[in-house]
């Protein structure tokens, strides 16, 4: 199976859960990061992290597909 069907494959109910926590987590970073105002440095490197973590974590739960005989 191609990634491209992977993406476009159905996720179950978990792992759609799990995408969204991940988008809102990598949003929150970005705010953080993109943020008009001098923040601490600690700060600006915890919202690079929450970025990473998103994406990261949001396309691998996007990858998972629920378990049938088509999707094999």
């Amino acid at each position: 199976m191609k990634i491209r069907d992977r993406i476009k494959a159905k996720s179950p109910n978990l792992f759609r859960n799990i995408t969204n926590i991940c988008v809102t987590i990598g949003a929150i970073g970005g705010a953080l990061m993109l943020a008009p105002v001098a923040l601490p440095a600690g700060v600006v490197a915890l919202s690079g992290y929450l970025v990473t973590i998103g994406a990261v974590g949001g396309a691998i739960s996007k990858i998972t597909i629920e378990d049938s005989t088509d999707a094999r």
